[in-house]
């Protein structure tokens, strides 16, 4: 993990396919939910303006599951069809860093920026994302993936 550091995020239009799963079912879900999005931008005329993500809330503990929104940042705004939705990564402040490695050893990551919003008199301000800048399918090396954490956090208690 590098350094965490503090962003101001502009609001970013976004596709994606929600659902909610287990750990288990989360790789085999992400791959559709790039396909479908991606082919709804192709559709619909918007451009991808950067890397697949994930945005997961745990349902109640680990063992239940996840609800997860995955999908591709995009140009503008435009309407879902099917499986697709429009959303948005939110704006405001957010930390931000990079875990390199297999995504199964995240979990020091997210404590990390747990511990720095808390130091710096701050909460969460809604569920952390992931950006992947790794391919799986073409970097078969786990040791080398990348993956840039985001959580928004709001000052105060």
């Amino acid at each position: 993990m590098s350094e965490i550091e503090s962003r101001d995020l502009s609001e970013q239009p976004t596709l994606v396919m929600r659902t909610e799963a287990t750990v288990e079912e989360i790789p085999e879900f992400l791959g559709r939910a790039y396909g479908a999005a991606a082919a709804h931008a192709h559709v619909s005329g918007v451009e991808i303006v950067g890397p697949p993500f994930a945005r997961c809330e745990m349902l109640n503990g680990p063992e239940s599951g996840f609800s997860i929104e995955a999908g591709f940042p995009v140009s503008s705004a435009v309407d879902g069809s099917g499986v697709v939705e429009a959303s948005a990564l939110p704006g405001g402040r957010a930390a931000a860093t990079w875990h390199i490695g297999p995504y199964d050893t995240m979990q020091p990551t997210y404590a990390a920026i747990m511990e720095w919003i808390e130091e710096q008199g701050a909460t969460p301000g809604g569920p952390p994302w992931e950006v992947y800048y790794s391919d799986p399918s073409t970097e078969p090396d786990p040791t080398t993936w990348r993956t840039e954490v985001i959580w928004p956090y709001r000052q105060g208690t």
